[in-house]
């Protein structure tokens, strides 16, 4: 089983995303976190309305800071993906054990101003890219390949459309 982290600045939206797809999708091959450098608290309700819809388990997501996965005795990460602008630019913690990373830009669907409708579909806009995203990444072979193969074919992931700054 491979240990993936999803980082975001506040961990409120996009990684807690990432994090419920990853899981759904994974199927039993990856167990999942997310964090965020300056977590907001709780999860952005937007958010946890649209994995409810769809059928996810929400009872473990919340929004929490990235420290608690870089302590002694924290599962080992095989893969840290950042999903924000922000995070990316961020100094990370150091560690161990050398996980593949990727930066995987996503438009923050929390920043959108609007009516309903409007959060509605950014919110659905970011879940679309985000598990096209993940669904690459869960079909590359990853127990077969080099730590630098797969750094390049997550990284390669990461420059789809649909990077923060694309418009849909």
């Amino acid at each position: 089983m491979q240990n993936v982290l999803f980082l975001c600045t506040g961990n409120s939206s996009r990684s807690l995303m990432a994090e419920a797809i990853l899981g759904r999708m994974g199927k039993g091959r990856f167990k999942t976190f997310s964090a965020g450098s300056q977590p907001a608290g709780q999860p952005n309700p937007w958010a946890i309305q649209l994995l409810e819809q769809f059928g996810y388990q929400i009872c473990r997501l919340r929004s929490k800071n990235w420290s608690e996965y870089s302590r002694p005795g924290c599962p080992q990460m095989d893969h840290i993906i950042t999903v924000c602008d922000r995070a990316a630019g961020e100094t990370c913690p150091v560690w161990p054990g050398n996980p593949a990373t990727a930066h995987w830009g996503i438009a923050d669907p929390a920043a959108e101003v609007g009516d309903d409708k409007d959060m509605q579909l950014a919110f659905l806009t970011a879940y679309a890219h985000l598990s096209d995203r993940i669904g690459r990444f869960v079909a590359l072979p990853i127990e077969s390949m080099d730590a630098e193969t797969l750094r390049q074919a997550m990284q390669e992931i990461g420059n789809l459309s649909g990077a923060t700054g694309d418009h849909i």
